[in-house]
């Protein structure tokens, strides 16, 4: 690991390369895209034999039925695969394929994906990460906790003199991690929400003592009443988030805690759903051992057109509203289907008081499944009163409601929102 480029990326991003606007923007990623797709004509064989002159539109189906020819570093599936699983099985994240480490990734899609990364990659995006998210003012010294389902070699790759980095595993008891923190005194708490909660209820018993500087959210959709929750239990002005994908390091949250997509990093193109949702067609600009080129996710993003205080250019969301397979079918009155984004799902519930831990499962177009604890019949009522509301207001048929107990299990990714 080279840390004195880390260093110099870290101070070029941190300081040097800033954008007044978006034509610099524009100008700076049509001369990396540039740069890019001549390397993978040069290094990948399928863009060696096809040319990126139309590119095709890539997922992860996409990636994993071409993996083999798409790579420019030469890894196998079947091998990488072979080590990415034994690693999930022993939690012993260290091996490499060569000198390049694999990562799985099943996402909250629930497909499995593998991921690469080399040396320079992993020393880009530990520069890049670190001149993001550190936080301001306070450059030497800090040390992250990081709770994720599975380290990688990329995410070590973030130790260097100003950050020391120790992974925490999602899988096992937040009691267990509790004693460790209190102990470790990180400056930089980074965790799925789900994680972030259970934790602050230990915060606010007094067992967990610690004063982070910065929270960041990942892997899971933060939810407002989580937000809220958070930002008292550790008495934070802003709960931070990252947008973090197999696809790169997306997004993440300015000053005043508005998500901005990473555009020094990422092109994104918009297949827009309705005016404001979109779903992110990725190419990125750093990447070399794995294409990511015309990369449609289906994440639903919302666009945000307002200025931000914070003066930064790149795209500025509103809010990631969940997945393409967390969008609810109904039946509709007049016949034929009405579908309904996750984010109409979200406040319905949140217009319910004293709900914080939920899930609603659409189990049919005719059954919802509404995960929750300790409800009081007057809040059930209030549940069902609003469902009905927003069937009257869509145009479709109220859907049963069943009420079931609600249960975390830490090692999967939390979706308040699903559709089965």
């Amino acid at each position: 690991m080279n840390k004195l480029r880390i260093i110099k990326d870290f101070i070029y991003k941190r300081w040097l390369k800033k954008f007044r606007n978006r034509r610099e923007v524009q100008q700076y990623q049509a001369a990396k895209l540039k740069k890019q797709l001549a390397y993978m004509e040069k290094k990948s064989p399928y863009f060696a034999r096809r040319g990126t002159k139309d590119l095709p539109v890539m997922n992860k189906q996409f990636m994993m039925e071409h993996f083999d020819e798409l790579n420019t570093v030469g890894v196998k599936m079947e091998q990488a695969m072979k080590i990415a699983l034994k690693a999930e099985r022993s939690r012993d994240f260290t091996p490499r394929c060569g000198e390049v480490s694999v990562g799985l990734s099943s996402g909250t899609s629930g497909h499995r994906g593998l991921f690469l990364s080399t040396a320079k990659e992993q020393e880009l995006w530990a520069a890049n990460v670190c001149a993001k998210l550190l936080p301001k003012g306070k450059i030497w010294g800090n040390r992250v906790a990081f709770f994720l389902r599975s380290d990688n070699n990329l995410y070590q790759s973030v130790n260097s003199p100003a950050l020391e980095y120790r992974y925490f595993d999602t899988s096992l008891s937040p009691a267990g991690h509790v004693p460790i923190l209190n102990q470790y005194q990180p400056t930089l708490l980074i965790a799925p929400p789900s994680m972030l909660v259970a934790l602050a209820g230990y915060a606010e018993t007094g067992e967990l003592k610690i004063r982070p500087l910065k929270i960041i959210s990942v892997a899971e959709i933060l939810e407002e009443a989580d937000k809220k929750y958070l930002q008292k239990a550790f008495a934070q002005k802003v709960i931070h988030q990252v947008y973090q994908a197999t696809e790169g390091f997306l997004a993440c949250t300015c000053a005043y805690g508005n998500l901005h997509i990473n555009e020094d990093l990422v092109i994104v193109k918009k297949k827009y759903l309705d005016k404001n949702r979109f779903y992110p067609g990725i190419t990125d600009l750093e990447r070399t051992s794995q294409p990511m080129l015309n990369y449609e996710l289906n994440d639903i993003l919302v666009e945000d057109r307002r200025p931000c205080p914070c003066g930064s250019p790149f795209l500025r969301i509103k809010r990631i509203e969940g997945r393409a397979d967390d969008i609810f079918v109904f039946y509709g009155k007049e016949g034929g289907k009405v579908r309904i984004f996750p984010d109409f799902i979200r406040r319905v519930m949140l217009f319910v008081d004293g709900i914080r831990e939920y899930q609603v499962i659409q189990v049919r177009p005719d059954l919802l499944q509404i995960a929750a604890n300790d409800l009081t019949e007057k809040q059930k009522q209030m549940v069902m009163d609003e469902f009905c509301r927003l069937a009257a207001e869509n145009d479709f048929i109220p859907p049963e409601l069943e009420f079931i107990p609600y249960q975390w299990d830490s090692k999967v990714k939390l979706k308040r929102i699903r559709r089965l």
